[in-house]
């Protein structure tokens, strides 16, 4: 147990900060397991800490304090920053539902909560791409490559051209066997994204090949030259996961906002779209192309492809990658 002091203590036994009871409160609950799930809780209630402690938020650093009405307060903030377009109604939902985890592993039950983002929102997810997805200039992503070498961030450029060219997550281009996935790529011409794969997915139980293009050589090409001595992906053998996130993304975010890409996601949405195009002939729904009013079952099968080659098992996801059927 994380319990540093009494339970009915400061910020109900996990120590004097708001922000470091809530991430020990989670690892309580999902006993030390679920390290991606605890992790993008931690991420959302660290958002919702700094709130608290902002000119806007009740200025309060003990999880006591917290009731229905602070709640309510951060789900209005949450919905004016949603309204202005500054953050999107899915990340939101997502903030006010990791709040209701956080606190209910802190406090041992659930009375304190927004019993329904959603509406406490007064807005849906729709679950559709809207947006034309940043990032498919392969122009700019190059721009955005040697913005982020000239200030030593090779590793966060690697990233950035494995994201592009096979639609990997984040997580799976920082942990890809990169030695593994360059003679995969060499003896059959694709290579199986098994590394970092999202919901527990390991080895052959779950394949999931991509076909190599030159873009792929490219991309594999350039991590396995960046990739620290005596390590198979793009983490050194001394630094922790955590730590390349701190040390490496963090100030790549920064870069690719001042290139007018707003995340590594944007570069697997484009790679979607990319593949919806090779596939159907058509441009992706998102960027006008209208292949499901042509031909619907070619429509599905791209969708379904796509699907498969980016790790998710339901083909409706892909909607929040390429657009919906229109």
């Amino acid at each position: 147990m994380a319990l540093v002091g009494r339970r009915d203590g400061r910020n109900f036994g996990y120590g004097r900060q708001l922000s470091y009871a809530g991430p020990q409160a989670l690892k309580d609950m999902f006993g030390g397991g679920h390290y991606g799930t605890v992790r993008a809780h931690c991420d959302r209630w660290q958002a919702f800490v700094k709130w608290c402690r902002s000119e806007q938020g009740p200025g309060i650093n003990d999880a006591r304090q917290i009731d229905r009405k602070v709640l309510a307060d951060y789900a209005a903030y949450l919905r004016e920053v949603v309204r202005r377009g500054d953050l999107a109604v899915s990340t939101a939902q997502n903030r006010l539902s990791s709040v209701n985890r956080t606190m209910a592993a802190l406090r041992g039950d659930q009375y304190v909560k927004v019993p329904s983002p959603s509406k406490a929102l007064g807005m849906q997810r729709t679950g559709v791409r809207q947006s034309v997805p940043q990032g498919q200039d392969r122009n700019q992503v190059m721009q955005i490559v040697d913005a982020l070498c000239r200030a030593h961030l090779q590793r966060a450029a690697a990233i950035v051209l494995l994201a592009r060219a096979t639609g990997m997550r984040l997580r799976e281009t920082i942990l890809a066997d990169l030695p593994r996935l360059s003679r995969e790529a060499k003896e059959l011409g694709r290579i199986n994204i098994q590394d970092g794969t999202k919901g527990g997915r390991a080895g052959a139980s779950a394949p999931r090949w991509i076909t190599v293009d030159g873009n792929v050589r490219g991309a594999l090409e350039f991590a396995r030259q960046v990739s620290p001595a005596g390590s198979r992906n793009l983490i050194s053998t001394h630094e922790s996961y955590l730590n390349f996130r701190q040390e490496i993304i963090r100030p790549a975010r920064a870069i690719l906002h001042a290139h007018n890409l707003k995340g590594f996601h944007e570069l697997r949405a484009a790679y979607a779209c990319d593949r919806y195009e090779q596939i159907t002939l058509h441009r992706a729904p998102v960027n006008g192309g209208h292949c499901c009013q042509v031909d619907r079952n070619l429509d599905r099968e791209a969708r379904r492809q796509i699907s498969y080659e980016l790790g998710h098992g339901r083909e409706n996801v892909v909607a929040a990658y390429i657009g919906g059927q229109i």
